[in-house]
């Protein structure tokens, strides 16, 4: 498989970064990152493209793989990208003239399975010095065996999204597990983002990429799972969390599609905090939950719903301001 890709490097450059994009994005779709992450220009960067053409770019497996759970099959596709993007590195550092091992292996989202799964299999050939994973998950599937001694020591960064609609934040946490447990040095990072790249995230992929250049190999406690706020509630669980709640319920009717879903789930996240022993704060994905969308006849979302004595008593439609969609929902205001 023949990768089409660019190689952005200046006369400061002494080792390659390879940046591997996500799903529906191209070889140029990292290369903005750049002057953040790379504003000295230490690193000859490669950008290559996936080579299976979606709407409106490209990708690098078949979308499934993205929620594939440890010990499922391997995406279609997945274990060729992998080949091709490691067969691209060789080539990449042959032609500039650095070092394999010296090389920093980057990727966002699917790109990030990419860049874990080359960086971290018993190919037998050098292991990069360094992987960066940005919103991505740890890619566990036959024919993908990691070579946990050659890689103990190196250093990673795990970037994710506290609101990831696409990858849950806690697949992010346990890469970063994952990886510390067999010997890597690990940092982990949460922003409040969704499936997405932040300054402040590059910003800190800079401090650590000086201090991979520098030999180093930062590696820091990765941070408990934080305590659930709004829970998710099924069908199974209705009638129990819900209608017999001797507290009133309020619920967040969302989907991971909608935009003004995550707008809006920050603040019932405060309302959760802020109306603990007063109200209970659940929330029911629609795409997960049809039968109970159909059941409140919810055809748009976020819809906030209160109830209270096991009926729906009031309801609020769209992302608004903690002060208004409590209003909305005949709750006291707290200021």
């Amino acid at each position: 498989m023949d990768l089409v890709s660019n190689v952005i490097g200046g006369p400061n450059a002494e080792r390659v970064l390879l940046l591997v994009h996500g799903y529906g994005a191209d070889e140029q779709d990292l290369a903005g990152l750049l002057p953040y992450l790379d504003p000295e220009g230490h690193f000859a960067t490669v950008l290559p493209r996936g080579p299976i053409a979606v709407s409106p770019g490209y990708g690098w497996y078949d979308i499934g793989g993205v929620t594939s759970q440890s010990g499922d099959a391997a995406p279609s596709g997945f274990l060729d990208a992998v080949d091709a993007v490691d067969e691209l590195l060789d080539e990449q550092c042959e032609a500039l003239g650095f070092p394999r091992s010296e090389a920093v292996v980057a990727g966002f989202s699917q790109g990030g399975a990419i860049a874990v799964a080359l960086s971290l299999r018993n190919s037998g050939k050098d292991h990069p010095a360094a992987l960066l994973a940005m919103s991505s998950y740890y890619p566990e599937m036959p024919g993908l065996e990691p070579d946990w001694a050659g890689v103990a020591g190196r250093p990673a960064l795990v970037q994710h999204g506290s609101q990831d609609p696409l990858i849950p934040v806690k697949r992010g946490r346990e890469l970063a597990r994952t990886l510390q447990a067999h010997g890597m040095a690990v940092v982990y990072g949460e922003y409040p983002m969704g499936h997405q790249v932040a300054l402040e995230s590059v910003q800190q992929a800079h401090e650590w990429l000086d201090a991979v250049r520098a030999g180093e190999a930062p590696n820091e406690p990765v941070p408990d799972d934080p305590i659930e706020r709004v829970p998710s509630v099924t069908t199974a669980q209705w009638d129990s969390e819900v209608l017999r709640s001797e507290l009133p319920v309020i619920v967040d009717f969302w989907a991971p599609w909608c935009g003004p879903c995550r707008q809006v789930g920050p603040v019932v996240e405060q309302i959760a905090g802020m109306r603990e022993g007063a109200y209970k704060v659940v929330k029911v994905n629609i795409d997960e939950e049809p039968a109970l969308a159909q059941q409140y006849q919810v055809q748009s979302i976020p819809l906030i719903g209160l109830f209270r004595n096991g009926r729906l008593e009031r309801q609020s439609l769209g992302a608004k301001p903690r002060p208004q969609l409590e209003a909305e929902l005949g709750m006291l205001v707290i200021p």
